[in-house]
């Protein structure tokens, strides 16, 4: 059931389409440039380590700008956030293929960190403020799908590019396909957040706001269930250089081995998902979920202590890992905002912080696990059961509807 509250309303499906291409512009940025970091480094005459920085250098301002993009919605509206948002991300992209040094390339890779996430996080509260119940977990787990195909495509692009063209064209790349969404947003995306219902930039107002938020134990522990589900395989995304051409002996433009069933999982999961919606409680879709992913990891611990890795064994459990984390997401997503209707940006992107921290996080640490494809799998299992305690400290504390509709 939509809100009605925009007058320029746009069909699910199409809306679902615009958010998800909003939303890839995150994991694009992440992803695309993978192939290059070897050449980079030559180039720019920098070791490997400096080179993996710029991951991080990207990672950090994302996640903390996460925390204000939201807000900065609630008070001057959705679609001025995200056009502006997407025009500097553009600009820092641009800025990014002409660095000559790694100083410059690190500076303008927390720029672009700094804009990346405006329209997923805004995207969220978009879809909160024009959807409800089931229709907003089938919205949700659309956009999901298709914001999956992003980390399958962007190392699989950036290889090709970087084979024709050279490292810059990656960033090249991103501002063609970033002016492309500014375009579609100017003219297509809808204002759902009427005047009246605005929030205020008053900072004693934003400090009471936070801390309601932040201090939500249900909330939190639902926001940290979904970021330690995807951490899980969130690792083997930041160390797939090493993962995928050292242990596994991948080439440059054969990075769809692992992105590929990524891809799957995440779209199945999600498609599942949308099917799922109205017909199965909340409860019981998480709980399936958990099923999923627990089967997943534990098979993959189990082969990479007994055998050395290979494809495409190595891969495999990483798919259902994904899927059912995909299929947990749009629910506890949802789940998560619904505790705070009046604030849903503010509460958006303190999600958002807490999911882009994770990944940061992960970027830091995964270095130090590079040991061996042992160390990601077990990595993977303590992520595991460290969301799955937060999922039960979320259940203990709140109280989900019997179905995603009421």
């Amino acid at each position: 059931m939509t809100s009605g509250r925009s007058k320029n309303f746009i069909p699910p499906h199409g809306l679902a389409a615009l958010l998800a291409g909003l939303s890839a512009i995150g994991p694009f940025s992440i992803d695309a440039y993978l192939p290059s970091m070897e050449e980079i480094g030559r180039e720019l005459q920098v070791t490997p380590l400096a080179v993996q920085q710029t991951l991080t250098a990207y990672m950090v301002p994302f996640a903390l700008m996460t925390l204000w993009h939201g807000s900065i919605s609630d008070a001057l509206g959705r679609r001025r956030v995200i056009l502006w948002g997407m025009a500097l991300f553009g600009l820092a992209s641009a800025a990014c293929a002409c660095a000559t040094s790694i100083g410059a390339l690190l500076l303008f890779r927390a720029l672009q960190g700094a804009t990346a996430g405006a329209g997923m996080v805004v995207g969220r509260a978009i879809v909160r403020d024009l959807y409800h119940g089931a229709d907003a977990q089938r919205v949700m787990s659309q956009v999901t799908m298709s914001f999956a195909i992003a980390p399958a495509v962007a190392p699989v692009i950036g290889g090709w590019l970087h084979v024709w063209f050279g490292w810059r064209a990656v960033f090249v790349f991103l501002v063609v396909f970033t002016a492309a969404c500014w375009v579609l947003c100017q003219r297509m995306l809808p204002e759902t957040l009427p005047v009246e219902r605005r929030q205020p930039l008053h900072p004693v107002y934003l400090a009471r706001s936070y801390w309601s938020v932040l201090m939500s134990v249900p909330f939190v522990a639902a926001c940290l269930a979904v970021t330690l589900n995807f951490s899980g395989f969130f690792i083997y995304v930041v160390s797939a250089p090493v993962f995928l051409m050292q242990y596994l002996h991948v080439s440059a433009t054969g990075f769809l081995w692992l992105f590929g069933p990524l891809t799957l999982g995440m779209a199945g999961g999600a498609w599942l998902s949308g099917r799922l919606a109205g017909r199965m409680s909340p409860v019981r879709t998480m709980v399936w979920s958990y099923v999923i992913m627990g089967g997943a990891t534990g098979a993959n611990l189990l082969y990479h202590f007994l055998r050395p890795p290979a494809l495409p064994w190595s891969v495999l459990p990483l798919f259902f890992l994904v899927l059912g984390a995909a299929l947990c997401y749009p629910t506890l997503t949802i789940l998560a905002l619904d505790l705070f209707p009046t604030k849903r940006g503010l509460a958006a992107s303190c999600q958002s912080f807490a999911q882009t921290g994770g990944a940061a996080v992960n970027a830091i640490i995964a270095p130090l696990l590079w040991g061996s494809a042992r160390t990601l799998a077990l990595t993977q299992t303590v992520a595991l059961s460290l969301g799955l305690a937060c999922l039960l400290v979320y259940l203990r504390f709140a109280r989900p509807p019997a179905s995603p509709g009421r």
